[in-house]
């Protein structure tokens, strides 16, 4: 999973991946470390580049994403976000959005 530490490296991002999965968090948040872990793994079941941003270091994203807590997982379809689970992240219904995502690019 690949850091995000710029505005300018997300928004250019954006713009050049079809989908994008983004996991988000913000220093000193337990939830977020425990998490992690289980959402790193997945990449390896799917061809959507997967990022990590911690919005403590990079506000602007959460500014423009509104986004009022962490740990959050977004997943991006053509520059839209298509999917959000906020703090506590269902897996199954996790893979069952990025299988949707996966479907869509076929």
């Amino acid at each position: 999973m690949e850091l995000i530490e710029s505005y300018r490296e997300w928004t250019e991002l954006q713009a050049r991946e079809k989908n994008i999965v983004l996991f988000v968090k913000i220093d000193n948040c337990s939830v977020c470390e425990g998490l992690l872990p289980q959402i790193e793994p997945l990449e390896q079941d799917y061809t959507i580049p997967f990022y990590k941003v911690n919005v403590s270091k990079v506000p602007e994203i959460a500014g423009q994403l509104s986004l009022f807590t962490a740990p959050v997982v977004l997943l991006f379809n053509e520059g839209k976000e298509y999917a959000r689970f906020a703090r506590f992240v269902p897996r199954d219904e996790l893979i069952r959005r990025l299988d949707e995502l996966v479907e869509r690019g076929n």
